[in-house]
């Protein structure tokens, strides 16, 4: 273990955590190990949170009324909110009130380690760009973990000696409660409207993304995405910069020239080519990457290796079949606008099939889909949402209010042969299921049906 950073705060002896999910046991779990008291506010208990606190001893709060609230914050040296907890929470009036301050996982695992932190941040790509970069490091002998916005929150991950460096996922949830965050390099990917269902507005989400870079040192890197005019905009002054991007015009530091991938230095890297997929934002992705992979020590060999054979995550533009000459994509990630509009710029003829449940985005974005997109399937709660934006562009619409099954068949009788049918929905799975990869395998099963009933026929 690292040793404790001088400049940040010590440890809280009694904390109340907000939310018991994955991050909040991690967080109750860590500070009850350091010898804090911990209360835990659930505003949903279940017989699950019941039992998650009674086996972390920790007193739990169930749907506590204002008053009760109040107390509990009164009673703290610190409040720390699960990812997810909204803006317009009681929590937070009620800490501002009582000067309690609010922290992160990533306060506390500061405070706690001063091992290498390298963070990506970003309405879309985050996973990709946070598994490729944990792939080069460990290609180039690093003990790298990816961690944060996973399965592992940073204050579980810390407890591992072994790790070398930490390759952060950070969620807008997590910054916008970080007090200080000091990452030795912090990537920018991307920005767009997202998450207004849980912030108070775009310019909250916006400020929240933007304190990945408020604290960094000299000495770190800012890796910083030049195609994106609101991340050129953050491009923080107190840092080493370091660009990327697909705009020549931008001069970014590493980009695409001619048919090749070139790092920031001048290195090239490999041919576009060379690469298992190539869409546009796979190449912006790769670039950010090997941008941020070589900024903390990753030799070129190692980057290469792992360009030309990384597989994205499952329910990212994956392909799922062929059937009768029409291409099938699985894209249920795509919770948002902006990974809609990207999923479907890399082809020429789409079906597109949008809709679930929309988290207080405007849809009519969807309308620069056209082209390519030529027909649609509007599916689930934001069904007539979906099927108004592309009313209005004279293109095909169905909508199905029934199931992934409807949903499929809906899209091969409008799609043709040359097309390609891409789930790419720009709204969350949480009406029908329980979540994207639910969603995904939902719509994965159903296109293979239809493929195995079209083989037999």
């Amino acid at each position: 273990m690292g040793a404790r950073d001088d400049t940040t705060e010590p440890t809280p002896r009694r904390a109340l955590v907000i939310g018991l999910g994955i991050t909040g046991r991690a967080v109750a779990r860590a500070l009850r190990a350091r010898g804090a008291e911990v209360a835990v506010v659930e505003d949903h208990p279940t017989p699950r949170t019941e039992a998650a606190a009674r086996s972390l001893a920790v007193d739990l709060l169930a749907a506590p009324s204002a008053d009760e609230l109040e107390r509990a914050v009164a009673g703290v040296d610190a409040v720390l909110p699960s990812p997810g907890v909204p803006d317009a929470h009681p929590v937070f009036a009620a800490a501002r009130r009582l000067e309690v301050p609010v922290r992160s996982e990533f306060d506390l695992a500061r405070a706690w380690d001063d091992r290498p932190v390298v963070a990506v941040t970003g309405t879309d790509g985050k996973t990709t760009v946070t598994t490729m970069v944990t792939s080069m490091l460990i290609a180039a002998g690093r003990r790298a973990v990816a961690c944060g916005n996973t399965d592992v929150p940073l204050v579980e991950a810390i407890d591992d000696p072994a790790t070398d460096v930490f390759v952060v996922e950070a969620s807008s949830f997590r910054l916008g409660h970080t007090h200080r965050f000091r990452p030795a390099v912090a990537a920018w990917l991307n920005f767009a409207p997202d998450h207004l269902d849980v912030h108070d507005s775009l310019e909250a989400y916006e400020r929240a993304k933007a304190r990945l870079w408020a604290d960094l040192p000299a000495d770190a890197a800012a890796v910083v995405n030049l195609d994106d005019p609101v991340v050129r905009s953050h491009r923080p002054v107190s840092a080493r910069v370091v660009t990327f991007g697909l705009d020549p015009d931008q001069r970014p530091d590493a980009t695409v020239r001619a048919g090749r991938l070139v790092a920031a230095d001048g290195v090239d890297l490999v041919g576009v080519d060379e690469l298992p997929r190539a869409l546009p934002h796979d190449l912006s992705n790769a670039l950010a990457a090997a941008t941020v992979a070589r900024c903390a020590g990753a030799d070129v060999e190692a980057v290469r290796g792992v360009l030309r054979s990384f597989t994205a995550p499952a329910h990212r533009v994956q392909e799922v079949a062929v059937v009768d000459g029409v291409r099938w994509f699985d894209d249920s990630k795509a919770t948002t606008t902006h990974a809609t509009l990207a999923a479907v710029a890399g082809f020429d003829s789409v079906v597109l099939v949008a809709g679930g449940r929309n988290k207080g985005l405007d849809l009519g974005v969807l309308a620069g889909t056209v082209p390519p997109v030529r027909a649609v399937v509007a599916m689930g709660e934001a069904a007539d949402e979906v099927a108004a934006v592309f009313a209005r562009t004279g293109l095909p619409v169905e909508v199905v209010r029934t199931d992934m099954g409807d949903v499929v068949r809906a899209a091969a009788d409008l799609a043709r042969p040359g097309d390609v049918v891409v789930l790419s929905p720009a709204c969350t799975s949480f009406d029908w299921f329980g979540s994207y990869a639910e969603r995904g395998d939902a719509f994965t099963r159903a296109v293979r049906t239809l493929h195995d009933a079209t083989e037999r026929s």
